[in-house]
């Protein structure tokens, strides 16, 4: 609104309440290798029993990678979590060649190197598990197309001559009777459980003697064998009416038949007869992913196969889409055979006289196959190092504590994913990377000495940096889903004590220690150091992890990999000036495209400098000063377009060392007389 140009009252607003607001710092970040869930995607898992609904359960081959996600999460309650992508992996379809999906943006448009799925070009039949993995292989999927594959009222059966009372007959209507129903006939179901039948003769009962694709043979009970039913004479013919029904009918309210939004559409411009909706369930074919077989896990009821259907709320209804969005377990891949037609094809927009042909009156049903886990159980350098620089943006992943998880097997290799770990967070400047040595350095090895020794040699081999923090070694912990004791690294501990820390006090305090640095769950640790052990690796940048008598397993140290002494070779410091600076920094942005004047910078001084009395007041600092005025913003700063702040910061240090003097005196001393002089 511009100036008035007539008498009247014009209101405007200036907003100078912006403030420097605290950031999340407890965030963690790791990638595992897993036996479900997505692939070289970000997700965010909030407890224990989200990550094995997500990613499955640990295994003999996974648990290192699966338990520093779960250990973790013991200490907080957001991590950022990758599954690796692996060679080998594959999806579990319904037959033909199966293929890896790994993640929902693959299925959609590919990732460079295969798919995309969504146009139905591959070869795995009409749907595939969601995620890759063997446990693809217990879904189970079935599909009733249309009303006549959902209900077959008084299919006529045939009678075969036999002898009194022992009649068979055969009902063959592969249209209406088929293999993906459900048989009970009375109360005797026999021992196939494909289809579900009626039969209209009233006080007889029938039992299943054979299903043979789509022939159902039935036998009538005699009146000697069941008291109060009719006796079948011999050679009689008559024949018996059956109505049969999809087995899983009863999951549903009614059969399919026209939508609501292709009834619409053909009011104002088609004709033809609609039939466009379709159910589907998805189940548990054996228990192995919910404990009990059968279980249904999702169920799609009335959704439609013509592009572009939407439900009376306007959500997507077009079954294809549908799955996409929705489901959890499973991703659609083909229409069935002969779902085509001139005047109404699966997945065509409809347009004049649609009639949405149907492939068969049959459901079709198919526990799926062909899911297959890596080729190999540990994980490439690379595929771990692809893994890990999903993290590398910080505008688009969130995190402060990165944990490597297992170290490769020995001291040269692991070398590799340490060094680009360091190089994300280094990049990053938000975020601490924790390190624990390879396994074979210290689980199993008899010298104390040697062990010592293979953990400096290693970390020696690291460069020198304060965003990084590494750790002794590993402990043993009880594996509850296998019953077994595990050896596993201790970097997700370390930083779980950093998001403990964060929660009682605030990150510029250090995590080790009695008070913060306890470690949980260990039974054990493979390198308890002595005090001389401890002092080779505090040296050396490493922090030990240490179990004393009566006082638990703690962390005794809080060095980062800072070679140089600096006040940033301490955690505490490092994560006071990574929470500062970014805190800071979002407040910054404010400021973009104002003046470079005197009234923007008091307005960023207002911002700042009660932040920091904050973090004063709180023990993060001692002492700060906040310049930003002429001094720093000269003409030339602002004949750049630059505007400049210089923040100085005297950091509160953490007590690693004490020195306790005892001192004996005479009785008939005075102590000011020797205060300061022993």
């Amino acid at each position: 609104m511009g100036d008035l140009v007539s008498p009247g009252v014009q209101v405007k607003e200036k907003d100078l309440t912006n403030s420097v607001r605290s950031e999340p710092t407890s965030i963690g970040a790791t990638a595992i290798t897993g036996t479900w869930g997505p692939m070289n995607e970000v997700i965010t898992v909030n407890d224990e029993t989200q990550l094995v609904n997500i990613f499955g359960k640990p295994d003999d081959g996974n648990f290192e990678y699966w338990f520093t996600a779960a250990n973790f999460l013991a200490y907080t309650n957001t991590l950022r979590i990758v599954r690796m992508q692996q060679t080998g992996s594959l999806n579990a379809g319904v037959a033909g060649t199966f293929v890896l999906i790994p993640n929902t943006t693959s299925w959609l448009s590919g990732d460079g190197t295969q798919g995309p799925f969504a146009d139905g070009s591959a070869d795995c039949g009409i749907v595939a598990a969601r995620y890759p993995g063997v446990k693809g292989n217990s879904l189970k999927v079935s599909f009733c197309w249309d009303a006549a594959g959902y209900y077959g009222k008084a299919v006529t059966t045939t009678a075969v001559n036999g002898a009194a009372g022992d009649q068979t007959f055969t009902v063959v209507n592969g249209a209406l009777l088929n293999v993906n129903d459900i048989i009970t006939i009375g109360n005797d179901t026999g021992n196939v459980t494909n289809v579900a039948v009626e039969v209209a003769e009233k006080g007889q009962k029938y039992k299943v003697l054979a299903i043979n694709t789509h022939v159902l043979t039935i036998e009538r009970y005699p009146s000697s064998n069941a008291v109060g039913l009719k006796t079948a004479v011999a050679g009689a013919t008559n024949a018996v009416d059956v109505n049969r029904y999809w087995q899983y009918f009863d999951q549903f309210d009614k059969a399919p038949g026209t939508s609501t939004w292709l009834t619409d559409i053909q009011k104002d411009r088609v004709t033809g007869t609609g039939n466009d909706e379709l159910h589907a369930i998805v189940v548990d074919a054996d228990g192995l992913l919910t404990g009990t077989a059968n279980t249904i896990l999702e169920k799609w009821e009335s959704v439609s196969k013509g592009k572009g259907a939407v439900t009376d709320s306007g959500d997507n209804n077009y079954y294809v889409d549908a799955l996409y969005l929705g489901s959890e377990w499973i991703y659609w891949m083909d229409f069935p055979a002969g779902a085509t037609g001139s005047t109404g094809p699966w997945g065509a927009v409809p347009t004049v006289t649609y009639t949405c042909n149907t492939a068969t009156t049959s459901p079709e049903s198919a526990t799926l196959a062909g899911g297959a886990p890596a080729t190999t159980i540990a994980p490439t350098d690379g595929q771990r190092s692809d893994a890990f620089d999903r993290f590398e943006d910080p505008d688009t992943v969130d995190f402060n504590l990165l944990m490597t998880g297992p170290a490769s097997v020995d001291g040269a290799t692991a070398t590799t994913l340490a060094i680009n770990n360091i190089d994300i967070v280094e990049k990053r400047k938000d975020s601490v990377v924790f390190i624990s040595p390879y396994k074979q350095s210290v689980v199993n090895v008899v010298n104390g000495y040697t062990q010592t020794g293979n953990l400096k040699t290693y970390f020696d081999s690291l460069p020198s940096s304060s965003y990084a923090v590494f750790d002794s070694g590993y402990k043993k912990m009880y594996d509850k889903y296998n019953d077994v004791f595990r050896w596993v690294p201790l970097n997700a501990d370390i930083a779980g004590s950093c998001a403990r820390t964060d929660a009682v006090e605030d990150p510029w305090w250090s995590p080790a220690g009695l008070s913060r640095g306890q470690i949980r769950g260990s039974i054990e640790l493979a390198l308890n150091p002595t005090q001389g052990e401890r002092d080779i690796l505090y040296r050396a940048r490493i922090n030990p992890v240490v179990t004393f008598a009566g006082e638990g397993t703690v962390l005794w140290g809080d060095k980062t990999a800072l070679a140089q002494n600096s006040a940033f070779s301490r955690i505490n410091v490092r994560r006071l000036f990574i929470t500062i600076e970014e805190a800071i920094a979002k407040a910054a942005r404010t400021v973009l495209f104002e003046f470079n004047d005197t009234f923007t910078r008091e307005q960023f001084l207002g911002m700042v400098n009660p932040y920091m009395r904050d973090v004063q007041a709180r023990r993060g600092v001692t002492d700060f000063l906040v310049v930003c005025d002429e001094t720093n913003n000269t003409g030339q700063v602002i004949d750049n377009n630059e505007f400049r702040a210089d923040i100085y910061v005297k950091p509160a240090r953490s007590i690693n060392f004490i020195t306790l003097t005892f001192i004996a005196t005479r009785t008939d001393v005075s102590f000011s007389e020797v205060v300061g002089r022993a």
